[in-house]
Formats: C-alpha cells, sequence, structure tokens
C-alpha cells in the first residue's frame, strides 16, 4: 500500500532556467554569457560541490565572482542565483490535493541558496513535511544514500513509497531500491500514472 510520494523539484514542482542567472549577472562583467556558462556550469564545478555541501555558500560567492570577475553585491548574487523558478500550476494542485492522504517528501539536489531564496518562496514547500536535501545530506543523485535518507526520514519502506522525477535515470535508481519510480513527462501523464496505482 503507497503512504508516501517523493517529489523531485526542477521540472516537476518549478521549471528553472540557468540563463536567468546568467543574464542578470553579465551586466556585473565584461564576460559574455557564454563564456560566464563555460566558467561556471562545464568547467569549474562548483555548483556540483556547492549542492553536495562541500563549500559554504559564501564560498560559492567568492569563487564564482572570482573566476567571472563579477563585481556583484551578495544580495543581488543571491537574487540572481535564486529567482530562476517558474511553478508548475498543475503539480502545485496535485501536492495540495495528495497532502490530504499520503505523508510528501521532497528528495533534490539542490544548494542552500537556492532553497532558503529559491524553493521556500513558495507556499506549496509547507506541504512537505519531509525534505532530503542534496547540499545537507551531502550527496547528490543518483547516489542511493539520498534516496535511503529520505525512507529513513519518512519512516516508510521503499515499496510504500513512489517516487517522481523528470530524468529517468534518477528514476531507475528509486526502482532498483524498491520505490515505485515514475518519470515526469507532463503534467497529464503523470496524472494517468498516478490514477493507475490508485493513488488518484
Amino acid at each position: 500500500m503507497i503512504k508516501g510520494i517523493i517529489f523531485d523539484f526542477g521540472n516537476v514542482i518549478c521549471t528553472f532556467d540557468n540563463d536567468i542567472f546568467l543574464k542578470k549577472i553579465s551586466s556585473f562583467t565584461n564576460k559574455s554569457i557564454k563564456e560566464l556558462d563555460e566558467i561556471i556550469y562545464k568547467s569549474s564545478g562548483l555548483p556540483k560541490k556547492y549542492e553536495t555541501g562541500l563549500i559554504s555558500s559564501d564560498e560559492f560567492y567568492n569563487e564564482i565572482c572570482r573566476l567571472c570577475e563579477l563585481t556583484i553585491s551578495r544580495a543581488d548574487f543571491i537574487e540572481a542565483y535564486s529567482n530562476i523558478f517558474t511553478p508548475i500550476p498543475e503539480t502545485f494542485d496535485l501536492i495540495k490535493k495528495l497532502s490530504k492522504k499520503y505523508k510528501l517528501a521532497l528528495l533534490s539536489n539542490t544548494s542552500e541558496i537556492d532553497y532558503k531564496y529559491g524553493f521556500k518562496k513558495f507556499d506549496v514547500i509547507n506541504f512537505f513535511e519531509v525534505k532530503s536535501l542534496s547540499y545537507l545530506v551531502k550527496e547528490m543523485k543518483p547516489g542511493e544514500k539520498i534516496y535511503r535518507d529520505t525512507l529513513s526520514k519518512l519512516g516508510l519502506a521503499p515499496e510504500e513509497c513512489v517516487y517522481i522525477d523528470d530524468i529517468d535515470g534518477y528514476v531507475q535508481v528509486a526502482n532498483k531500491l524498491g520505490i515505485y519510480g515514475i518519470q515526469y513527462l507532463t503534467s497529464e501523464k503523470l496524472l494517468e500514472d498516478l490514477k493507475k496505482l490508485g493513488i488518484i
């Protein structure tokens, strides 16, 4: 019997666009958006270190500023970095509906800035009684530790849970652990999949 529903955040609850961040910080440096993308996301390795909790928010900010030659305040950097999310209304409605019957958990590869200043802007976050965040667990998906952390916090067995993620590889890890994984493709398809399981 399903008792818990575990959600990924990015492209399931909200879409996100890192280009929004790059465009905003480009006005604080002589480097182009393409150069910033190359430095931050392709060569520095900093986002992964940050989302794994290996470096602090201050270290992340300082190192990005150094590498990209940014003259941006910490407050403006935080606003630019975290203001990249757009709600998926159908998922918001679904979460509120499911919360009346199931224990809900959030399992996300994310950073302190994104969670505190991005995710928490949305009231839907309050419907999750469990949150397993990579920067706190110190492991990112597809590592099994973060999935096990979620199950432990929920107090449920794998077979009592459903996991929803847009990335198939992460869904496969859930399946391997005995969790029923669903790949998010569209809101309509997700509702169909949940109906097949008798969840809604």
